[in-house]
């Protein structure tokens, strides 16, 4: 049986590596060894950090509809409350772009809310 000869087949493997750690510092992008460990670890980050940037966004989100309801003397707890009572069925995402964009119709919305609240 032949012997498997794999020089092209390891430069291929070790070239997509040293694209992948290009910029990197140090060892990172010198040593295979370093390489790879880096490599690795930012598959790894990646993965972790699309999931995470979700929860920042929605974050953001509450922070920003938060504020702009405090200009309404409400808070954010009690404006959420205020538009389920009334039956507005708006999102997180819409709520802070219309608190980020267009301030007189959030400040129509937190007065719905507070007629539902004061209804209740």
């Amino acid at each position: 049986m032949a012997r498997v000869k794999r020089a092209v087949a390891g430069r291929k493997k070790r070239k997509t590596l040293v694209e992948r750690t290009k910029g990197y510092y140090g060892a990172r992008s010198r040593t295979f060894r370093g390489m790879r460990e880096q490599s690795r670890h930012s598959l790894q980050y990646q993965y972790r950090d699309r999931r995470n940037k979700k929860r920042d966004i929605r974050s953001l989100w509450i922070q920003r509809i938060n504020a702009a309801a405090r200009m309404n003397d409400l808070s954010y707890s009690t404006f959420m409350h205020g538009l389920r009572l009334a039956g507005v069925e708006l999102d997180r995402k819409v709520l802070a772009q219309l608190a980020y964009d267009d301030e007189r119709a959030f400040a129509d919305l937190a007065t719905v809310a507070k007629a539902a609240l004061d209804a209740e």
